[in-house]
């Protein structure tokens, strides 16, 4: 049995509320998924983040959920999802139960189409970090904390975007992750009421180079999946990939 919470993530899969639309996206767009990964821990339901590697040439030291480009002979986008999740945090995939997939997402400034796969985790482990070379740290981050209004507010990108942010597990979650699993918490009943008007700049720290001095020069590097910061296009969300 899975949490009501998801039963009503899940009923509600084809109207989240989220920020990043889908316009007309280009040809050269790179299909990308990734997982989002929910399961019951020590301190009660939690949801799995990484903390991308500060030696990645773009969206270095950002939180996001597990996830890449696809690859040749991938089971798109579940098989992306649950490859990436492996490599990135040593999910086992025997051990996870696919839901649903939601809308997918067109990213701009990525050029990226991003497909969330929303997951149980059925044999919850400790969490580690796959490879080190794109993820510095993995964390099974409570509900709880996700929910607790002190941990919420609002930031605002130099270019002009304003989105959700958390603080949680130390480490600051903004752009499409945060936009993400804002939509996620609404759509499933656990989002508490919080401070909007608390608005934030985003730290300089966060926004880094193109490429940074030792970072990685080969395409696997920079194959996760977009965490950037950018404002919603105009256009109607539009499903692509049906439920499991």
């Amino acid at each position: 049995m899975i949490p009501d919470y998801l039963k009503r993530l899940i009923d509600s899969a084809d109207d989240l509320p989220l920020q990043h639309r889908m316009p007309q996206a280009t040809a050269t767009a790179r299909r990308s998924a990734v997982l989002i990964l929910f399961g019951e821990g020590p301190k009660g339901p939690d949801v799995l983040l990484i903390e991308k590697s500060a030696h990645l040439r773009s969206h270095a030291g950002q939180p996001a959920f597990p996830g890449g480009g696809v690859d040749p002979g991938d089971d798109f986008p579940v098989g992306t999802a649950l490859r990436e999740a492996e490599e990135e945090a040593g999910i086992d995939p025997a051990g996870v139960r696919v839901l649903a997939t939601l809308q997918e997402l067109f990213l701009p400034p990525s050029n990226r189409l991003v497909v969330p796969v929303v997951a149980w985790w059925d044999d919850p482990r400790e969490v580690t970090v796959g490879d080190p070379q794109e993820v510095a740290r993995v964390a099974r981050v409570p509900l709880a904390d996700l929910t607790d209004p002190a941990n919420r507010y609002r930031l605002r990108h130099p270019a002009g975007f304003l989105g959700p942010a958390f603080c949680v597990a130390d480490m600051e979650v903004w752009g499409f992750t945060a936009g993400l699993l804002d939509a996620i918490l609404e759509a499933s009943g656990l989002a508490q009421p919080w401070d909007t008007d608390d608005v934030r700049p985003l730290p300089e720290s966060a926004i880094r180079p193109y490429r940074l001095p030792g970072s990685v020069d080969d395409d696997t590097g920079d194959d996760a999946a977009p965490t950037v910061a950018d404002p919603a296009p105009d256009g109607p969300p539009t499903r692509t990939v049906p439920p499991r």
